[in-house]
């Protein structure tokens, strides 16, 4: 599951070591522009992620990974092909469109197996592994323009994809239960998305996720110009941006050994309330002037505490709906990508040469996500609710 997740992950973050080659080498002016390549893909799979969870709860998980995969290895050797930036952000929009899968179809297969905190542990321990991508992708694609090209990068990710395609087709079993397979009919598809969207419980850690992500986007949209260039890491961006990611890895471990002890709900809304402090916090400390080694502490602890909530908020949303994993994993997913894409895209879009339009959204993001887990909690937090046990059908 995580490596299935990881190449969402790699078609963001191993090419942006490659974003000022690309935009020069394709004739962009405008240095901002070069962000298009990541917002439309993340925007494009948003979109895309709406319908792979209710084609797997017809017809399985299994054949849903394994054409998503197949797709994606198609359009990365096709933008290895591109002669424009153009041609460029239509590959990449048709890949997030039709790749999107690989994002739903792990929660899915997750839920599938597990539910309440266990829940969240696996996740988190997924999510632990899938962050050893952000940590090595970024020195993977500089280390491939040395030798080949940015074009080459592209061909890295088919090669990769190809690998774990043959890994999925020859190990990963179907995990969706015969009894909970649902119907391809729109109002069977709507109604089961709609409960999603109904369930008070979920929706307020479904958006606020999805705020969360879109700050993350923002974060990911603008920080090759922001260590690289306004705070001057040069060469060392990738190096400092693995090891955010790293450490950020390192949470989602201590994430995963206390969560069943101390609940999802009460370590996510704690690191909501710190998130909030940190931010407003660094951004008294930008204002007043700050350089590269005040800066990466800050946003360190800032996106360790994301990974606190992002996994634990995913557990949390998906806990009512076993019989429908794949369509509320797909709400899930198309609110977290779509909604986190366009916030991501915006946050990038109005970078200034610093960092304090990223740390004002963040101060606004987590201060949102807040009062959308009060609605979810009608007011109360720091609860920890036992979901009654799974029945286990014999045999």
């Amino acid at each position: 599951m995580a490596a299935i997740q990881a190449l969402q992950a790699l078609a963001i973050d191993v090419m942006l070591p490659a974003l000022g080659n690309i935009s020069h080498d394709l004739g962009v002016t405008n240095p901002n522009h070069r962000q298009l390549a990541i917002g439309v893909f993340l925007i494009c799979s948003g979109l895309g992620s709406l319908f792979p969870g209710s084609i797997a709860d017809r017809f399985g998980r299994r054949p849903v990974v394994l054409t998503c995969l197949t797709i994606y290895v198609a359009l990365s050797l096709g933008c290895s092909l591109v002669s424009d930036f153009t041609a460029l952000l239509v590959m990449r929009g048709l890949m997030g469109l039709f790749v999107s899968g690989l994002m739903v179809m792990p929660m899915a297969i997750i839920r599938d197996r597990f539910s309440g905190d266990r829940m969240a542990k696996v996740q988190s321990l997924v999510t632990m592994t899938f962050m050893v991508v952000p940590m090595f992708a970024p020195t993977v694609g500089q280390g491939v323009m040395l030798v080949a090209g940015w074009r080459w990068i592209f061909a890295v990710m088919a090669m990769l994809a190809s690998a774990l395609l043959l890994w999925v087709w020859l190990r990963l079993p179907e995990t969706l239960d015969p009894d909970n397979r649902q119907p391809i009919m729109p109002r069977v598809i709507v109604g089961n998305m709609a409960q999603v969207i109904r369930c008070r419980a979920s929706t307020g850690y479904l958006l606020g996720a999805a705020v969360m992500q879109g700050v993350l986007f923002g974060w990911l949209n603008s920080s090759q110009q922001l260590l690289g260039e306004h705070f001057g890491a040069g060469e060392m961006f990738p190096l400092i941006f693995g090891g955010i990611a790293l450490v950020m890895a390192g949470m989602n471990f201590i994430n995963a050994s206390i969560v069943e002890r101390l609940g999802a709900r009460r370590v996510s809304q704690t690191a909501v309330i710190v998130y909030i402090l940190i931010a407003v916090a660094h951004l008294i400390s930008l204002m007043r002037g700050e350089g590269l080694w005040v800066f990466v502490p800050f946003i360190t602890a800032s996106m360790c505490l994301v990974t606190f909530i992002g996994s634990n908020f995913a557990s949390i949303a998906l806990q009512p709906f076993s019989r429908t994993a794949g369509a509320a994993s797909s709400i899930m997913a198309f609110s977290r990508l779509l909604i986190g894409a366009l916030l991501g895209t915006v946050i990038g879009q109005v970078y200034d040469g610093t960092a304090i339009p990223l740390f004002i959204a963040m101060a606004i993001g987590g201060s949102l996500t807040l009062a959308l887990v009060l609605y979810s909690e009608k007011g109360v937090l720091f609860r920890r609710l036992n979901p009654p046990p799974l029945k286990v059908k014999a045999g």
